[in-house]
């Protein structure tokens, strides 16, 4: 195991889930869905606290492990979740319930995000997470920004794409569309962006500009 991969592991290790968050993830792992790393959703609880966000929109409920990192660092925060998955959607809102989340909190909407997102608000969320259907990435990215405030983060799971965006060798179309985002990010004069190795790739934009 290379040095990086050591720090990388000792960061997932350092984090210890509350009890509603490791049953939520062991109910992930039994449902063959998943989840945010712990350490990402640690950096998520940070951005939401530092963020002081009320109101937040999640691409990919789930079975809600991200939510309850959201809501344990902005717990006065309503979250707004869009997912295909009913089923899955019903078992997020039983660990937001069992986390002591009122229901009023948590709006779940089962749907497609490229169909739900066109009628959200635009400007009217302080933290945007995306983590759903990597092959749309771009527009979800799009939207995002729509729906962030100035001041306002969007924030991207997957954004090393299992660690394929950083090896030459590899372009797919999701890897390609990924390196196109990022570049196209870095050098946009609208955003602040960085990108953490933490998970699978935590890609972080600040909104600055209308």
């Amino acid at each position: 195991m290379s040095d990086k991969e050591l720090s990388w592991k000792y960061v997932e290790d350092l984090v210890t889930e509350p009890a509603e968050i490791a049953q939520a993830r062991q109910n992930s792992l039994e449902h063959g869905v998943e989840a945010v790393s712990p350490a990402t959703g640690a950096q998520l609880a940070l951005l939401a606290a530092a963020s002081g966000a009320r109101n937040i929109i999640e691409v990919g409920t789930g079975l809600g492990v991200s939510g309850l990192w959201l809501f344990r660092g902005a717990p006065e925060a309503t979250l707004t979740s869009i997912d295909t998955e009913l089923d899955h959607q019903q078992n997020a809102r039983r660990s937001f319930t069992d986390a002591g989340i009122a229901a009023g909190r948590a709006r779940l909407i089962t749907g497609r995000a490229r169909d739900v997102l066109p009628r959200m608000n635009e400007s009217s969320y302080d933290l945007v997470f995306i983590d759903a259907d990597a092959a749309s990435v771009i527009e979800y990215v799009e939207h995002g920004l729509r729906l962030a405030r100035v001041g306002g983060t969007v924030v991207v799971a997957h954004a090393l794409w299992r660690g394929r965006v950083a090896d030459p060798a590899q372009r797919d179309e999701t890897v390609a569309d990924f390196r196109s985002l990022l570049r196209e990010l870095t050098d946009s004069p609208a955003v602040v962006t960085a990108v953490s190795p933490v998970g699978d790739g935590l890609l972080q934009l600040t909104r600055i500009a209308r």
